[in-house]
């Protein structure tokens, strides 16, 4: 037992350090932010900026999406842009009712002068990526603006992104996502949140440090020579948008954010899209890393850049490290009893109220706007309940992170749109499933053991691991809550 322990705690610490090392990271990139915010200087004000027009292409990649298809296409045939040089793009994969929706809907715009192409494959090889390189060949623009299904763009969104992007060696430029359903629910609310540190702080003072960040595969605009010389949309991975970003920037082309720029969007409001998409996005972040962590090493990019990229591509590998520590720290409750000469060492476990404070801080600053005219405990409130449904997502997310760096193919599974503001329970019968999800009996099983972690510390009167324990417990039951009520909700 006492072998057992001891090796416990030695990779306990390894995974806390990881994590530490991730949240310095992450508090380097909140000081730059705060920095900026005090200068209030904004690239997207620059006077210098060329007005000069360029040929832009719209790509809308499509796959099975009644409820939001006449949306988006009505918002990007709505873009305040000389209609001569702007080309749209549909290309549909789909096989449901979508196909007449887009067929519909493109010939209205097309008889009021707006050129839009409808294009589709004979099949979906590549999925996303191959639909993006399929359109690419055929683009006309020099410039290519992508928008995934449940994005509303604003009409200006051209006006203010391609003077930016019309710079010299500046290959990208990505907006802020927006949330057209942030108030929906509990759980819209705290993937809002979730949501802002990365588009608020992280890509921001990335930007502006002139670090590598990425692409977030949609609501951003490109230049074609860009994307070509960095060997186009490749299909190996579940995060072609990542992928792409790093080996157009290995290859010298610069990125910048607009953080003020926003493109309004759907978060997923169910549980299982939710749990989905968090899947793709983590197993491809952890595919990428594993394909293109050895060039960056090998590049010569400045140390300060190749830190934050390596941190960048790892941070899916935070939701294994504090998986591995949450079941890591049930054990090691029991060292100062079996163990006592290595009790001083379980000040470790502190680390994880350091990152606790680090990520308040970061997650404030982030969303400051939102919580501006509201009690300091309301953000409170909302930042445990993102902190402890974070922490819970980590076991699934876990999963799709071994996966990922060991290699294991997988198909691209979408993220179900729903538009559940304007189609009430259509979407929710057709994409969610009247029974409760394999995973329920496993967060009840996971539910029970870090709340009786959480008991015996108290009784114990050992609080090292209290505070995490609490979380995780927290986060256990909401998963509970949100797969209870998604199965209910549609019979």
């Amino acid at each position: 037992m006492k072998i057992f322990l001891i090796i416990a705690l030695v990779f306990y610490c390894i995974t806390t350090l990881f994590i530490f090392c991730y949240t310095l990271l992450q508090f380097h990139l909140t000081i730059a932010y705060i920095k900026l915010k005090k200068r209030k200087k904004h690239t997207d004000e620059d006077a210098s900026l060329s007005s000069e027009e360029v040929f832009v292409t719209v790509q809308l990649p499509l796959y099975n999406e009644p409820y939001v298809t006449e949306r988006l296409i009505d918002a990007v045939c709505a873009l305040d842009y000389p209609k001569k040089i702007l080309e749209i793009q549909v290309i549909d994969d789909s096989n449901d009712e979508t196909i007449e929706i887009v067929d519909k809907v493109s010939a209205k715009w097309e008889k009021l002068g707006i050129n839009i192409k409808v294009i589709r494959r004979e099949d979906r090889s590549g999925f996303k990526a191959g639909a993006l390189k399929h359109g690419l060949e055929i683009a006309k623009g020099e410039f290519i603006a992508i928008f995934d299904a449940d994005f509303i763009p604003s009409t200006d969104f051209l006006r203010k992104t391609v003077p930016v992007l019309n710079q010299k060696g500046i290959g990208m430029v990505q907006t802020r996502w927006g949330h057209t359903n942030r108030e929906y629910s509990l759980l819209t609310k705290a993937q809002a949140f979730w949501l802002e540190n990365h588009f608020r702080i992280e890509q921001t003072s990335r930007s502006n440090l002139n670090l590598f960040f990425n692409f977030n595969g949609t609501a951003g605009i490109w230049k074609k020579q860009a994307i070509l010389e960095a060997g186009n949309w490749q299909a190996d991975t579940l995060t072609e948008d990542l992928d792409l970003s790093y080996r157009a920037q290995l290859k010298g082309w610069k990125f910048l954010y607009l953080e003020d720029v926003i493109s309004p969007a759907e978060l997923p409001p169910t549980l299982s899209a939710l749990r989905g998409q968090q899947f793709r996005w983590t197993k491809g972040g952890a595919e990428v890393s594993r394909k293109l962590i050895p060039a960056l090493l090998k590049s010569k990019q400045p140390l300060k850049i190749k830190l934050h990229a390596i941190g960048h591509l790892l941070n899916s590998g935070v939701y294994l490290a504090i998986a591995i520590s949450a079941f890591l720290s049930i054990p090691l409750l029991l060292i100062k009893d079996i163990v006592p000469s290595l009790k001083p060492m379980m000040t470790v476990g502190t680390v994880f109220f350091s990152n606790f404070v680090v990520l308040a801080v970061a997650y404030f600053i982030a969303t400051r706007d939102y919580f501006k005219n509201k009690n300091i405990f309301q953000f409170v409130k909302m930042f445990q309940l993102y902190l402890s449904f974070a922490v819970g997502m980590s076991f699934h997310n876990s999963i799709a992170v071994l996966q990922g760096y060991f290699g294991k193919r997988t198909p691209f599974i979408r993220t179900p749109k729903f538009n559940n503001e304007n189609n009430g329970q259509l979407a929710f019968k057709r994409f969610s499933t009247a029974k409760i999800s394999n995973s329920f009996i496993i967060y009840i099983l996971l539910f029970l053991l870090f709340l009786t972690a959480a008991v015996y510390g108290i009784i114990s009167k050992n609080f090292g691991f209290l505070l995490f324990h609490l979380t995780l417990t927290l986060g256990m039951a909401l998963l509970l809550f949100f797969d209870f009520k998604e199965s209910t909700s549609v019979r």
